[in-house]
């Protein structure tokens, strides 16, 4: 609590306890309220998780759990975020009897009452379209990929495909809100805050939750910065971009005339001030901005050095692929993302944009896959052999799946699919994830999950639960409730795990 100390009877005001408050208050309900309008900050109740069980693992980076729930797999997470929603009927759930319904009109026991998007307000007729592209069975783990992923189908002993993940949005901003943050609604913390403001980061030089994006294609939907945002968590968990550029992040050089020792009595005296307003004002986002403007000051040495490929070997860049010489593309990201995960940063999410083929989508899908295909793979190889993948989970996925019917004109040569949140493909590695294993099915039009379906909430809940943390347990207190990432909902899937 805010506490005045040259003045002691606001001292002793503040000091009182809100039960003795409402007992010794002649209309103490009345004065409470009035008092949250004019001192919301000295009436709230505290803000933080639920009291934790023993300790497991004790945690000493700054992250609000005192221990770890339970022994954690990982200890880092890669995200490769595919946005747009790929094809998984092209990709990786071989449905070879799909082609032999090419032009019939979907089942009405399959389609259901199946909501649609407004782009299919004017079609009246909805004919099923069999992938275009040729799929192999891996001949250890007896998965199915695609052509046009070779890459990824060579690790496919690393990794774990999850056929039967289902969402509740249709819509791409609402969908990529909902499965980085657990809510269609912006406002929410994203998954990286979470982890920040739980775990913290061993790392004290390079921001806990960094964000990189590329484009695949030079026409596609930008992303809403909400999905990377704190929401209502302090404002310092909240991701920080990395850019392309002289200047990966903006306004971290110092202007012309300041060197780096005038910057530093700049920072401590300003830090002085700040420490006069929080003992007034008891306020959390001064000791955010406090923490922001140290670890910016650190940053000017750490992330140059990071961002500087010019180390890596020409092996390197050969495993990535040529376009991970070129600063912001997809390659370069990944490339990128390695060099953040050895330097322990907890959390590293790439967007990788230009998934959404409703039309056109045998010419413009594999332009996608050229540009991700070898350098996930890349990604996952070069970890593992640093010694890096067992600690490091790797997440590859889009924010839903596409139909199984055609949207507008369908030629061989020419079709294209629609949103489908019933059912999509993603993969993970690493991190204690059960390689070499395809889990979950869908029916024979990719349509429906068929066994062991896999919720946005659920697919959130184990993620935690690979870094040692029981979600129901990781909360945050805002306007009178306890929040978390799965909201109410979620439950581990034990079948992924090794």
């Amino acid at each position: 609590m805010a506490i005045f100390e040259n003045n002691e009877l606001q001292k002793a005001q503040y000091l009182k306890t809100r039960r003795d408050f409402l007992r010794t208050t002649t209309k103490g309900l009345g004065a409470m309220a009035i008092g949250s309008l004019l001192y919301p900050e000295n009436v709230w109740a505290h803000q933080g998780p639920i009291a934790q069980a023993a300790p497991v693992d004790p945690i000493r980076n700054g992250g609000i759990l005192e221990a770890l729930h339970h022994a954690p797999k990982a200890k880092r997470i890669i995200y490769l975020f595919q946005s747009g929603a790929p094809s998984q009927i092209e990709l990786f759930d071989y449905k070879p009897e799909l082609n032999k319904w090419w032009g019939e009109e979907i089942p009405d026991s399959v389609r259901g009452n199946q909501r649609f998007t407004g782009m299919l307000a004017a079609q009246s007729t909805f004919p099923l379209v069999g992938s275009n592209f040729d799929f192999s069975q891996h001949p250890k783990t007896g998965g199915y990929f695609s052509e046009l992923i070779p890459n990824i189908a060579n690790i496919a002993e690393d990794i774990c495909v999850i056929n039967s993940m289902y969402t509740e949005a249709i819509n791409h901003e609402p969908a990529i809100v909902f499965l980085q943050t657990g809510s269609q609604q912006v406002g929410r913390p994203s998954m990286g805050s979470w982890m920040s403001y739980g775990l913290g980061s061993p790392n004290k030089d390079l921001p806990s939750f960094i964000v990189l994006l590329s484009k695949g294609r030079p026409d596609t939907q930008n992303l809403n910065m909400q999905v990377w945002s704190n929401g209502f968590l302090p404002s310092h968990h909240q991701g920080v971009r990395f850019r392309s550029g002289h200047d990966p992040v903006l306004y971290l050089s110092n202007p012309e005339g300041i060197d780096r020792s005038s910057r530093r009595r700049e920072l401590d005296y300003l830090e002085q001030l700040e420490r006069e307003q929080q003992a007034v004002w008891g306020d959390p986002e001064i000791d955010s901005k406090i923490s922001q403007y140290e670890l910016a000051y650190r940053m000017q040495t750490s992330v140059p050095q990071v961002t500087d490929l010019s180390d890596e070997p020409d092996h390197i860049f050969d495993l990535y692929g040529q376009d991970a010489r070129i600063p912001g593309t997809y390659a370069a990201n990944c490339l990128l993302a390695r060099r953040l995960a050895e330097r322990d940063v907890p959390f590293i999410q790439l967007y990788h944009m230009g998934w959404d083929q409703h039309g056109n989508l045998p010419n413009d899908l594999p332009i996608m896959t050229r540009s991700a295909d070898q350098a996930s793979a890349a990604l996952v190889t070069d970890l593992k052999q640093r010694g890096l993948l067992d600690d490091t989970l790797v997440i590859w996925g889009g924010e839903f799946g596409r139909t199984s019917f055609s949207q507008g004109r369908l030629t061989r040569e020419n079709y294209g699919r629609d949103h489908h949140p019933r059912c999509f493909s993603i993969w993970m590695a690493g991190g204690g994830i059960k390689a070499g294993t395809t889990y979950g099915r869908t029916d024979e039009f990719s349509y429906n999950v068929a066994k062991d379906g896999v919720h946005v909430h659920d697919f959130q809940a184990t993620v935690l639960h690979l870094l040692g943390i029981d979600h129901e347990r990781l909360t945050f207190k805002h306007q009178g409730r306890r929040y978390r990432l799965t909201d109410v909902h979620g439950e581990v899937v034990q079948g992924v795990l090794a």
